[in-house]
């Protein structure tokens, strides 16, 4: 059994032939993806299997989702060690205007925010937005 292998199944996911080349996609890039990208980088596989191995992903805390504002959910791999939760995992995110490209900067967190009594959050996504360091001329 290989690194990924055991990876996968220490997130209790059966390591099938897709789940470990799209978990192996998603390691080799440095930004975020959309289900699309996905699907070109797999052209003969089933639309709903990329989808819900990416589903699964998210649900065993391999994957995030990325709302970058541009109405098309991307996906990246978390950090080890990492559970999402709101004031500890969450960080920001880099959108660039001229590629289109949405990266994560783990090590910038997100702060706590402070919400009146009987708010709960969820949810935290802060995105900043400009011209990322290959974009960047000036």
């Amino acid at each position: 059994m290989n690194d990924i292998e055991e990876f996968l199944a220490a997130n209790n996911i059966r390591p099938t032939a897709m789940r470990i080349l799209v978990f192996k996609l998603l390691a080799a890039k440095d930004i975020a993806i959309s289900l699309a990208d996905v699907e070109l980088a797999f052209e003969k596989s089933e639309r709903t299997t990329l989808y819900r191995t990416l589903k699964t992903f998210e649900e065993k805390g391999i994957v995030h989702q990325v709302d970058d504002g541009t109405g098309v959910t991307k996906y990246a791999l978390c950090e080890a060690g990492c559970n999402c939760e709101i004031g500890t995992d969450l960080h920001l995110h880099f959108h660039c205007n001229s590629c289109g490209e949405t990266q994560c900067l783990t090590d910038r967190k997100i702060p706590v925010v402070n919400l009146p009594k009987g708010y709960t959050a969820t949810d935290a996504n802060l995105v900043v937005k400009g011209e990322c360091n290959k974009c960047n001329v000036s």
